[in-house]
């Protein structure tokens, strides 16, 4: 494991220490003034956190809900479902089709015999064929074998009007076959190709490229979304109580919105306190995207969690941390890895997770509580690193809505792979904004609402329901490990190369 701070380039153990701020209590550009108020238990920090999301600034903040277009491109949601570009300038446009990973796709690419050689990969059987007419979805196939194994398989499909998007296939035998699941085909003229990569190490690897297969869709007089099957809940309320309601909760915070000149925006997102070993502080589970804006480098602050926000007193979210069951929580800081931060979405995909440390002393603000530790008051649920979640038995997926604020939501179904990017999915799930960084559980009590955390609410397509989740990973308990054994940092976020 190497702790790093985002500036280093080397092996050394350094923590780069921030000039964008977690919260509001350190100095630099843009950092709010102390206060001194206190809740009356010498928490003067959490209540200046408090104070600074007045109505004002709670009004203007937005969900952080990442995206992915047909083309790959990500944007953040907006209210209303405005999509801003996210790391890049290109307008979103929509698009009908969607991908997801074929029942019995294998998580792991090809295996590599050593050969060293450099021949190019050989792309057999390519179905749907070059002329045939299909419908609205179809499950696209094809062979590919490679002395020298394969890294990688990407179908490219070109829409009617010349415009292509790229998706991840999965593995489906030990033949070599290879499948991405597609819905949503308008009708029209298409035309799609496979570009496989091997493992030869030198030059990166060989890149084989298919010849283009024209096919023709016939959608039946236009795609409609076929109703969920029996069992499966897109988006209801939670209603069981139980320990994930009291453990989750609401996350405020502010991003860049343009570090240049120095502006700031606030967003909501949904976290989750887990159980942890080290003592004097609890662990928040999140999303790494509400932790640290991974296209303009840069922790968050002002951050405030409020556990089982769905209990508050008020009609809705007022940030009056008195009128909630638990209170208002402010973290030190924020830690993620190092895969998350040196990348930028959607190529950080499989690390979007992340974590804020919550110090027993000065984090609490509002709702008196027995104990001044946010993990005693709220409770936990565990983190499941291993073994993996299991596919094909139902998860729960939960998180705190912005339109149907103060609720807190829930989706449930059999798990998936997602084709393209080969994250956990969820493809009936409809959470809305506000939900991103919610914990799935796997199994869920529900006569309990206790379970453990196997991934967190972490994207989905622009153009139809679905939620991605990172699978936690070796990596993500690495990250954790690290997030408890430490302690407010000078600086306010912790970068992790594990």
């Amino acid at each position: 494991m190497k702790v790093t701070g985002i500036a280093a380039r080397s092996g050394l153990l350094i923590v780069l220490v921030m000039a964008m701020l977690l919260t509001a209590s350190g100095t630099g550009a843009g950092a709010q003034p102390r206060n001194g108020a206190s809740d009356g238990h010498g928490n003067a920090a959490a209540a200046d956190a408090a104070q600074h999301w007045t109505p004002a600034q709670r009004g203007a903040a937005t969900p952080r809900d990442l995206v992915i277009d047909h083309r790959g491109l990500a944007y953040l949601t907006g209210v209303g479902g405005s999509l801003e570009p996210y790391g890049h300038s290109v307008a979103a446009e929509a698009a009908p089709l969607r991908a997801s990973a074929p029942a019995g796709a294998r998580p792991r690419r090809g295996p590599s015999n050593g050969a060293g050689g450099v021949v190019s990969s050989s792309v057999t059987g390519m179905d749907p064929s070059a002329g045939v007419t299909i419908g609205s979805s179809y499950n696209f196939r094809t062979t590919v074998t490679d002395a020298d194994g394969i890294k990688s398989v990407d179908f490219v499909i070109e829409y009617p009007d010349g415009r292509t998007g790229t998706f991840r296939a999965s593995l489906l035998n030990g033949s070599g076959l290879y499948g991405v699941d597609f819905t949503g085909f308008s009708s029209g003229d298409w035309a799609w190709w496979v570009v496989a990569k091997d493992k030869v190490k030198k030059r990166g690897g060989n890149t084989t490229v298919s010849p283009h297969v024209s096919f023709t869709v016939d959608s039946g007089g236009g795609e409609t979304t076929p109703p969920p099957p029996d069992g499966v809940v897109t988006n209801s309320q939670w209603t069981n109580g139980g320990a994930v309601q009291t453990a989750a909760g609401r996350l405020y915070f502010e991003m860049p919105a343009n570090r240049r000149a120095n502006r700031w925006k606030g967003y909501v997102c949904s976290g989750t306190a887990v159980a942890d070993a080290a003592a004097g502080q609890s662990i928040i589970l999140t999303a790494a995207h509400c932790v640290y804006d991974d296209a303009r480098k840069a922790f968050a602050r002002n951050v405030l969690f409020i556990p089982n926000q769905a209990e508050t007193s008020g009609a809705e979210t007022d940030l009056n941390c008195s009128n909630d069951p638990l209170g208002c929580w402010e973290p030190t800081h924020g830690v993620v890895d190092n895969d998350w931060a040196s990348r930028k979405f959607p190529e950080n995909i499989p690390w979007d997770y992340g974590y804020y440390v919550v110090p027993v002393t000065g984090a609490h603000t509002g709702t008196a509580t027995a104990t001044a530790s946010l993990e005693l008051a709220a409770g936990t649920l565990p983190i499941q690193f291993s073994p993996q979640a299991a596919l094909g038995d139902i998860a729960h997926a939960l998180g705190y809505s912005y339109s149907d604020d103060p609720n807190f939501m829930y989706c449930a179904e059999g798990l998936e792979l997602e084709g393209s990017y080969n994250d956990y999915w969820l493809p009936s799930c409809e959470l809305s904004g506000g939900s991103s960084g919610g914990p799935w559980v796997q199994p869920m009590n529900e006569a309990t609402g206790s379970g453990p955390v196997v991934s967190v609410n972490s994207w989905g397509y622009t153009n139809s329901p679905g939620m991605g989740g990172a699978p936690l990973t070796n990596n993500a308990e690495c990250v954790f490990n690290t997030a408890q054994g430490t302690t407010a940092p000078t600086n306010r976020g912790i970068v992790v190369s594990c």
